[in-house]
């Protein structure tokens, strides 16, 4: 073999085997960096998802929480209006104790210093009232007071109908309290019925 025709080697890293290595090895440097990225992007729309459904979450508690709260307060006024329409001057000491219970702060305190003197006037007067429909609504309320409108049909008879049952009409506002998880009235606001027109 002449000088001429010397084999000439090939360089380590262009061989077949170490070329496929080398093709592997950045195959799979770029497969776990996209790998890694995904990962990455996975890790923060997850972290973003369960930030977002804590947020509704407690968006959603605090939702039913207020409805349930306008609720009590709406059914707690449905109930109270006909207990203050509900006596008879024969039997006032459940009416009194039932108006009572369900009362609290000035409109307690207003109608124990009247009691007296409404029991006089009931008796007096022979005074028999029967709520017939009750229709309410609440005008407005959070977790911790509301105020509801409550309008009650009633039957009323007394020495002045010659004890004959009349029809009427009492409308009232209600401004309510939370107590403990028990809705209390507090003030009641009953305005005078519109005049009929002449």
């Amino acid at each position: 073999m002449s000088s001429d025709e010397t084999p000439t080697s090939s360089p380590a890293s262009e061989t077949p085997e170490t070329t496929a290595k080398g093709s592997a090895k950045a195959k799979w440097w770029a497969m776990d960096r996209k790998t890694l990225g995904l990962r990455g992007a996975a890790t923060i729309v997850l972290g973003a998802s369960v930030a977002t459904s804590v947020y509704l979450f407690v968006e959603n508690k605090d939702t039913k929480d207020l409805l349930a709260a306008q609720q009590q307060a709406r059914e707690a006024a449905c109930h109270y209006g006909p207990v203050l329409a509900d006596y008879d001057s024969k039997s006032l000491d459940p009416y009194f104790a039932a108006v009572l219970d369900g009362a609290t702060g000035d409109w307690k305190k207003q109608f124990e210093s009247t009691s007296t003197e409404l029991r006089d006037a009931l008796a007096q007067g022979e005074v028999v009232s029967k709520s017939t429909d009750t229709q309410c609504a609440l005008r407005s309320g959070d977790e911790t007071s509301a105020e509801a409108i409550v309008v009650i049909g009633t039957t009323i008879s007394s020495l002045g109908t010659e004890h004959q049952a009349k029809p009427s009409q009492l409308s009232m506002v209600l401004s309510l309290r939370n107590d403990d998880g028990r809705w209390l009235v507090e003030k009641v606001n009953s305005p005078l019925p519109a005049v009929p027109a002449q």
